[in-house]
């Protein structure tokens, strides 16, 4: 039943006693003068005198302005039709679920309206609110939906009711004074106290954890307890609950364990551990972006009520480091890459990203670069934050928000492992060699994604979800999400005999990760990122190593990719490459299947299709598409003894849950080592208006490989203008200061560092 918000009388009522009591001189926000200095309300996000502030400056602000208008427009509709506080039973996307998510956004923005225009009718629409759910919540059993590891009464995991108390917190934080202290103490016992209890004390398994999860987890206990002053729900939130019954050996759904032994618990625990010293998220810039709002969010809070505990600068600004690592983790459109989890698609023009940008700008020194990209989401939050940015952007102070190649650590401490990120011209490439990435990673070493003009070239699948689309599953994660899109032959990686790496299993590979061999991008002709990985398969040793040429002869430049394999035993290896677009031209001979047939049983292989193959002959093999009207090669150094196969993926799958979109996989069967040689070009347009086809083909005439050793490997690249480079690149070496000296077909070549590129003419 949808119900009216008792906004008519209240107005009148309020309107009268403003009256009465201006001789009383009240500042703007209501509250008087002689205790404005006290923290009082609001004061989590909105603070009292952010709110003079922001008034002082109403009409003068464009982009707030804008904001502002679009917000008052969307509530004042909501208002007017009334709202529903309905008996949670749906999943994600159903009628419960978006409702109770709906109201939680509402009451956010409103309660911020209140205090930004002194129209009471918004204040009563939340306390009308507030008061429905502390009638209903006490009625409420554990929701009825069984899946999560932690159920929510609200909604059907722990982790959405966690999103409803951390906006709800703030509308309360604004309304506070609104309300009388009876009415507080109804909403704080009936509704606030028992939710805080529930994802917490009730749900250990959920909140006492180093996840996304427990991030939201905490950050709502915590915001409730700024906004009530409650010291002992504040330090649960920081430091966790005591959990008597914790068992090691509980995993969450997606298979990762709960909690390690000894594992610290609690809001910094989770800014400890996930975070790098780069800023870093180990769970892939996707999670980030969505815990980015609850770390930030009560950092903020944390901030302006308690700024002794000086949240921005623990451990040496990670959370501001983090906005700029996020931000980094963007192609050119501003979408994020995909590295572990992800949808493709999500960007930072997502609401989350507005509060990030606006926090990190407000609290991280007023870094200019910040409001370009503030100025391209065209909205702010409404806050101090959001004010800040404004007044910034009206000032004309922002600078381009620059991308460059950079290298963004993992772990802990820096040192598992890092993500790679090769710009050069409109290219992109993004090179993970991460740790695991907690229960949301793949089992991808050493794979590779390239954008170019913020278009993907070739892909990483991505996660097996359609996100709050009810009619997938609920809106929440597929089984194809384990059994293809975390696998390895779901990336541009190597695959041996058919397996995952780390057996596709979460016990073993969360106990691994890759290592940082060279990153290199001072040079503006040559950029380099390698790395090794020694646990994805016992005995066998993977050293990538990916290089982006420009070429002055040619307009944009290429990708070079040396994958050396070293094992003790003889193996299939697999290298799958997931090209995107439509397949021009492939210069090797293949038998196209008249049936396509399921290239495997098991680890991913079930869900691929072979539709053609090909025994291919000792030089190199070339694979032309199209994509977007553009034109690019992949080019391979190859032998006699190797298979290429045509696949696609969409087997084993009933209920239509994969794209079927095209790989080419490059297969050496029965060899104890192995090195794969590839080049990447974008040489090429097509113009449909005019139908001229313009540099269709490969400027690359021949790859081939003149030297590999343990030590050392030489890649000789021949193009078809008759000029020919040669890439070297110390194996066991990676000094940047140590002097090499390497005689290859009767020439000498020299030269300092763990490589060089050199002209061959």
């Amino acid at each position: 039943m949808k119900l009216k918000s008792n906004i008519s009388i209240t107005v009148l009522f309020s309107f009268i006693f403003f009256l009465m009591m201006s001789c009383n001189e009240k500042s703007l926000n209501g509250i008087d003068e002689s205790t404005s200095d006290d923290i009082g309300h609001p004061s989590l996000i909105l603070t009292k005198q952010g709110v003079k502030d922001i008034r002082a400056n109403l009409g003068n602000i464009p982009i707030f302005d804008k904001t502002l208008a679009a917000t008052q427009i969307e509530v004042d509709a909501e208002i007017e039709n009334g709202f529903d506080v309905p008996t949670p039973k749906d999943y994600s996307g159903g009628y419960t679920h978006e409702t109770h998510k709906k109201n939680y956004v509402l009451m956010q923005k409103a309660g911020a309206l209140y205090q930004i225009l002194n129209d009471d009718k918004y204040a009563q629409f939340v306390k009308d609110m507030l008061f429905e759910y502390a009638k209903q919540y006490p009625t409420w059993p554990i929701h009825p939906k069984p899946r999560s590891y932690a159920r929510g009464k609200l909604f059907w995991q722990c982790l959405n009711d966690s999103n409803w108390l951390v906006y709800t917190s703030q509308a309360y934080d604004c309304i506070y004074d609104f309300l009388t202290e009876e009415e507080r103490n109804t909403l704080e016992t009936d509704l606030f106290r028992p939710f805080a209890d529930h994802i917490s004390k009730d749900s250990p398994q959920f909140f006492n954890r180093v996840h996304n999860h427990a991030t939201w987890g905490n950050s709502a206990v915590g915001m409730i307890a700024l906004a009530m002053d409650d010291a002992e729900l504040l330090d649960r939130a920081l430091n966790g609950v005591t959990d008597e019954s914790f068992d090691p050996d509980e995993k969450d759904n997606d298979g990762g364990y709960i909690r390690k032994e000894g594992q610290k618990i609690g809001f910094y625990a989770n800014v400890d551990e996930p975070f790098s010293p780069d800023g870093y998220f180990t769970e892939g810039p996707y999670y980030q972006r969505y815990a980015s709002y609850p770390f930030l969010i009560f950092a903020q809070a944390l901030q302006n009520k308690k700024p002794e505990h000086k949240v921005f600068e623990y451990k040496d600004g990670v959370l501001i480091k983090s906005v700029n690592a996020l931000l980094n983790l963007s192609n050119a459109k501003g979408e994020f890459f995909l590295l572990n989890d992800a949808q493709k698609g999500m960007s930072y023009y997502n609401a989350s990203l507005i509060s990030t940008v606006d926090i990190g700008y407000h609290f991280g020194g007023n870094n200019p670069e910040l409001l370009s990209i503030a100025k391209m989401q065209d909205e702010v939050t409404l806050d101090d934050a959001g004010l800040a940015v404004a007044l910034g952007i009206k000032e004309g102070k922002e600078k381009p928000f620059v991308k460059k190649s950079i290298e963004l650590s993992d772990g802990a401490n820096g040192d598992e492992g890092a993500v790679g990120i090769l710009r050069h011209d409109d290219l992109e490439l993004v090179f993970k060699y991460t740790a695991h990435g907690l229960s949301h990673g793949h089992f991808d070493k050493l794979s590779f994604a390239l954008f170019e003009a913020g278009e993907e070239v070739v892909q990483d699948y991505g996660m097996g979800r359609f996100v709050n689309i009810e009619q997938k599953g609920g809106g929440n994660y597929l089984k194809e999400g384990t059994t293809w899109a975390k696998q390895t032959i779901a990336h541009n990686t190597l695959v041996q005999n058919e397996t995952s790496q780390f057996q596709g299993k979460y016990d073993i590979g969360s106990k691994f990760h890759s290592n940082r061999y060279v990153f290199s991008v001072e040079d503006e002709n040559v950029k380099v990122a390698s790395a090794k990985e020694d646990n994805a398969y016992p005995e066998t040793k993977l050293h990538r190593t990916m290089v982006t040429i420009k070429d002055e002869n040619y307009e944009s430049p290429f990708i070079l990719d040396i994958l050396r394999v070293t094992s003790e035993s003889a193996n299939q290896y697999d290298l799958p490459f997931y090209f995107l677009g439509h397949i021009m031209q492939a210069d090797f001979e293949y038998s196209k299947l008249n049936t396509p047939e399921i290239l495997g049983k098991s680890d991913g292989y079930q869900h691929l299709y072979k539709e053609a193959s090909a025994s291919v002959k000792d030089g190199n093999i070339k694979l032309n598409w199209l994509l977007n009207n553009k034109f690019y090669t992949y080019s391979a150094v190859s032998n006699n003894k190797d298979e290429a196969i045509i696949g696609r993926i969409g087997a084993t799958d009933p209920d239509f849950n994969l794209r079927n979109e095209q790989t080419l996989i490059l297969r050496k069967k029965n060899v104890k080592n192995a090195l794969f040689v590839s080049t990447i070009e974008s040489h090429g347009t097509y113009n449909p208006v005019s139908e001229l086809a313009v540099n269709a083909y490969s400027h690359i005439k021949n790859i081939e490989v003149v030297h590999d050793s343990k030590e050392y490997t030489a890649i000789q690249i021949d193009t078809k203008n008759d000029k020919s480079k040669v890439f070297i690149i110390s194996n066991e070496n990676n000094d940047k200061d140590k002097e090499h000296k390497l005689t290859i077909n009767n020439k000498e070549y020299t030269w300092k560092g763990a490589y060089k590129l050199t002209e061959n003419n």
